[in-house]
């Protein structure tokens, strides 16, 4: 694939700054009237009640769905278009058209799930990614390149990182980085802050972005694009994520499963005092390097099947990187979180650079300020509510 035609569509895929995926692939058309009264009610919406000629990946919360979709882009290096066709780019309504490139992946997806249900028991062994590795047509003859060029580093999600021996451990790692963001008193007394600053996404200018966090589990961040307001929102137990009815077809959604589990643990990392009570299953791996910083890998997880990596910098203890995963009827759906420019806030290390990237979408956010134990309003963690059309 030609640069100039990845970046196009990365353009595409990055529509929206923040949550979960990008309105890519949907095979159907939204049904506007039905997804505004699920949204606004509280039972969960489901992929076939949201969008019309839904045929196989039925039954199944929109958040997932749409994580789904991303997977088929990553897969691929897709956007949109690659399968509803050019004349979708500008209708929602288009993306219920049959085209070809849309049947081929109905089969695709039957024939994956068959696949690993008659060969490997039902587990998952074969994704989208498996053959296309990035490419819409998987390549079926090896060149000598593929021989003898420097094969990049494997990153297997699907299996827990190697246990490392002689290194320090997971508790010594994770109590190293309370006492380098301050220490648990001091930590102890954050209970609350507001932040401002900027938030950017592939090819997209930079907007206005507040983050409210209250300790122990409530976080919220509300960006303002050209198109109408984004919020990702989490109260303590539930989660929801809003963007504009321009960027996508069912403007709210109500996150579930390892969505709402990856919404609980951002609050942790937000005050990680309860970092290690949060997750279970601790263990290290070997260290490794990100750019040329020297980390250390510890691995948890949030319910005893997908993982979660974090990456500590050896030097200052900091964590740098954290990468978790969403399980998807078609493959693990990652989300990579760098944090740097830690500064210091009321005694307390705080990130000022949180850059999130998931696999279709990106949104690096620039704090220029952070504002600890302040009052905030309860109901900027509620459900948001969705603005009528045309606002």
């Amino acid at each position: 694939m030609k640069l100039g035609s990845m970046r196009a569509i990365l353009y595409t895929i990055s529509i929206c700054a923040m949550g979960i995926a990008a309105v890519c692939l949907i095979p159907a058309m939204p049904a506007r009237g039905q997804a505004g009264q699920a949204a606004s009610g509280d039972k969960q919406l489901l992929s076939d009640q949201a969008f019309k000629n839904v045929q196989v990946l039925k039954g199944i919360p929109v958040n997932e769905f749409m994580e789904e979709m991303g997977f088929f882009s990553a897969s691929l290096t897709a956007n949109c278009t690659t399968c509803h066709g050019d004349e979708s780019a500008g209708s929602w309504d288009k993306y219920a058209v049959d085209t070809p490139m849309k049947q081929m992946t109905r089969k695709m997806v039957l024939m994956m799930n068959g696949i690993n249900q008659n060969y490997f028991g039902g587990k998952r062994e074969v994704t989208c990614y498996s053959c296309h590795h990035g490419d819409d047509k998987p390549r079926v003859t090896p060149t000598v390149a593929d021989v003898y060029a420097t094969p990049p580093p494997p990153e297997d999600p699907d299996t827990l990182l190697p246990p490392a021996r002689g290194e320090r451990t997971a508790d010594q790692i994770l109590d190293g980085y309370i006492k380098a963001l301050g220490g648990t008193q001091k930590l102890a007394n954050l209970k609350s802050f507001q932040a401002k600053g900027t938030s950017e996404g592939y090819a997209e200018e930079k907007i206005p972005v507040q983050i409210y966090a209250k300790a122990p589990g409530e976080r919220a961040i509300f960006s303002q694009s050209p198109s109408g307001e984004r919020v990702s929102a989490y109260n303590g137990s539930m989660a929801w994520v809003l963007a504009p009815s321009d960027d996508k077809p069912v403007p709210l959604v109500q996150l579930t499963a390892d969505d709402l589990d990856g919404a609980k643990l951002d609050v942790a990392v937000t005050f990680p005092a309860q970092l290690k009570q949060t997750l279970m299953n601790w263990r290290v791996s070997f260290p490794t390097q990100i750019g040329d910083t020297d980390v250390e890998v510890v691995q948890g997880s949030m319910n005893g099947k997908t993982p979660v990596n974090f990456y500590f910098d050896k030097k200052t203890g900091l964590l740098l990187r954290m990468v978790r995963y969403s399980d998807t009827k078609v493959g693990l759906y990652s989300t990579e979180t760098d944090f740097s420019d830690y500064r210091d806030v009321a005694g307390i290390k705080m990130p000022y650079h949180i850059s999130v990237a998931w696999m279709d979408g990106r949104a690096d956010m620039i704090l220029s300020q952070i504002q600890p134990n302040v009052s905030i309003d309860d109901a900027k963690f509620g459900k948001p509510a969705v603005p009528p059309p045309g606002k």
